[in-house]
């Protein structure tokens, strides 16, 4: 099978990072099978975002998996615990317990039924918030698994899982992306974004998103709920 016609599962959060990746894979010509996961996060507004830029980056298809972790919580974005608005020390509490796991299981699963081998997350272990399963070693952790894990895997197919950004600046990926012709106006990254997908500006998704446009040179389009933001972001453009 080319690599023009080999279909790969992106997982797809609407935000940021992830939208860069389905570009990634779309320019190495993969057929496209985007994921999204509800899993009890705090707003619906970046499934929404995950299926806009679904449809905008002509992924062949779009599907939404639900698991609800907010029956464990254990994290500000599935549990009753606030979303920090100041960067702190070690893991933050916006840390979701197994979350990565979960959702690359779920893409694993998706790809063997497609008759993939590719799967694709846009981990960062350069400007992210220190999760532990966006680090270089989890991601070969789990790609051994795949191996070892699957009908595919042990009669013989090979699993690979693409970390394109694992290594980039935020402004380095915003620079791809743009270069790849994402349109970042329609992602969503806040943490703690409102019903319409306006971002708060505080937190640490939005301060990693807001840093990452500034060094790359390129205007912010991010829709933020406070005019005080927004105004903060147009001074500085």
């Amino acid at each position: 099978m080319s690599q023009s016609s080999r279909p790969a599962v992106i997982l797809l959060s609407g935000g940021l990072d992830s939208a860069t990746v389905l570009a990634e894979a779309r320019a190495a010509g993969h057929v496209c099978h985007t994921l999204a996961v509800d899993y009890g996060q705090r707003h619906r507004a970046e499934l929404v975002a995950a299926k806009r830029v679904s449809t905008a980056l002509g992924a062949h298809s779009h599907k939404v998996l639900g698991v609800d972790l907010r029956a464990i919580g254990g994290s500000a974005l599935t549990d009753d615990i606030e979303v920090p608005t100041e960067p702190g020390e070690g893991i933050p509490v916006t840390y979701v317990p197994a979350r990565n796991t979960l959702m690359l299981s779920l893409a694993l699963g998706y790809a063997e039924v497609l008759a993939a081998t590719d799967l694709w997350i846009g981990v960062n272990a350069v400007d992210y918030s220190g999760y532990p399963d966006c680090r270089p070693q989890f991601i070969a952790a789990f790609e051994a698994l795949c191996q070892v894990a699957t009908k595919a895997g042990v009669e013989g197919s090979r699993f690979a899982v693409h970390t394109p950004l694992i290594h980039l600046s935020k402004a380095d990926i915003i620079r791809r992306g743009v270069a790849l012709g994402v349109d970042y106006a329609l992602t969503v990254s806040c943490y703690q974004a409102d019903a319409e997908g306006r971002a708060c500006g505080r937190c640490d998704s939005c301060r990693l998103r807001r840093q990452g446009f500034e060094q790359a040179g390129i205007p912010d389009p991010t829709r933020y709920a406070s005019l005080m933001q927004r105004k903060e972001v147009n001074d500085r453009d």
